[in-house]
């Protein structure tokens, strides 16, 4: 058995935000809401045809200090629930967390396939090694893998037939695709739970390893590196297996204070550890470095584009940094203006942040060089549910409530 530990929008002529530090550095009460940069709603930017229906490609890459014009936008069936990767991009085809499934051209947006009934609510577009993993809708048990360029189903296997409740993906790689489960008692409840992997070219159980009781099953987020599967708990404990083996390397509690997503990279587990910013390393656990943000803040989740950590924090401000040693290549607090954004991406020279929680955010388009913003697509449903965006080639695609939307780079 393993030894895990437990585990709205202010206008720009209201009062500054650094004068609203300030006031909270003098004691008085502060409370940060997401603030609006320059945006544009589909009312005057979509491209010729109106509504939100299928379009035609046209989109137009929107000079400095312009707004972009999408080149596609579709409906769909979205339902909010998925914990980080609600939208992803593979062989350019689009794939949509939602019921029906659906896939679309990312280039044109014009639909590929659909299949209805594939997906469970709040499933993650999981892709390892060109393909989808999900958990049946049908909760028989089984884990399916699909093809996205024709939503065949290509693969199919299964921890066991009754000790196993609601198996459910949360990594892949080449070799396997790794799971989580409740284990039934004799009363049909889950008070304990396994991680398992599962070969992805003979779908039989590599390993398995019970997880200790009182560890949740839920909230989890994995990442695999090598021959490491890394993974957090309801943001309560860091736990490193061995992927061939399932042994586990070391684990080490965090507390509930580190955001949903974390990054490996270089050797390193990166996560963001309330005002802190943390790397492990992955063989040992031996902490690697760490830097800080501001009094009053917190780090959101980081990503690792392109050999740069960014990451940005509660008070708007957007930081670059050596994800090797945390060196700062630089602190942007001139974002403090507009919305952080918790997902990024890179494409055409330009760094992308996906914001949430504000109906001012949206989809921003940095400087990699320094953080300045160079533009914000927003569609003006003032909806405050969370962005995603993800990248393929040279395209952008965003996902904001109910919509798709294909974006112009560069």
């Amino acid at each position: 058995m393993s030894s895990e530990g437990d585990g709205h929008a202010m206008g720009r002529g209201d009062v500054s935000r650094r004068r609203l530090m300030r006031l909270a550095g003098a004691g008085a009460g502060l409370a940060l809401l997401g603030a609006g940069a320059a945006a544009c709603g589909p009312e005057d930017e979509l491209i010729d045809g109106g509504g939100s229906g299928s379009k035609e490609p046209g989109g137009s890459t929107p000079a400095p200090g312009g707004k972009p014009k999408p080149a596609w936008q579709h409906d769909t069936a979205f339902d909010g629930l998925a914990w980080q990767s609600a939208l992803a991009v593979v062989d350019n085809v689009v794939l949509v967390s939602c019921d029906p499934l659906v896939a679309r051209d990312l280039t044109t947006g014009k639909e590929l396939w659909s299949r209805a009934e594939v997906t469970t609510p709040g499933a993650n577009m999981l892709i390892g090694d060109g393909t989808l993993y999900l958990a049946s809708a049908r909760y028989d048990g089984n884990i399916i893998g699909l093809d996205p360029k024709t939503g065949k189903d290509t693969w199919r296997s299964r921890l066991g037939d009754k000790e196993y409740s609601q198996p459910r993906p949360i990594a892949a790689d080449k070799n396997h695709v790794y799971v989580v489960a409740g284990i039934l008692d004799k009363e049909f409840r889950t008070p304990d739970n396994v991680i398992a992997a599962i070969d992805t070219s003979s779908g039989k159980v590599i390993w398995r390893e019970q997880r200790d009781h009182g560890t949740e099953q839920n909230g989890i987020t994995a990442r695999v590196a090598g021959n490491r599967l890394a993974y957090t708990d309801f943001r309560e404990n860091l736990t490193v297996r061995d992927t061939a083996t399932g042994r586990q390397v070391w684990t080490k509690k965090i507390g509930r204070s580190n955001n949903r997503g974390f990054e490996v990279h270089g050797g390193l587990a990166i996560l963001a550890n309330g005002e802190r910013m943390r790397a492990y390393d992955l063989e040992t656990g031996a902490e690697r470095w760490s830097f800080a943000t501001e009094k009053y803040s917190r780090f959101n989740d980081p990503a690792v584009v392109d050999g740069v950590l960014y990451v940005s924090d509660t008070v708007h401000g957007l930081w670059a940094a050596d994800p090797a040693t945390g060196k700062r290549h630089w602190h942007n607090k001139g974002s403090l203006d507009v919305a952080a954004p918790w997902q990024f991406a890179k494409v055409g020279g330009l760094l992308y942040g996906a914001t949430e929680f504000d109906k001012n955010g949206g989809i921003h388009a940095f400087d990699p060089a320094d953080g300045d913003l160079r533009w914000t697509y927003n569609d003006g449903t003032g909806n405050i549910q969370r962005w995603y965006l993800a990248s393929g080639g040279r395209q952008l695609v965003a996902l904001h409530g109910k919509k798709v939307t294909g974006l112009p780079v560069g």
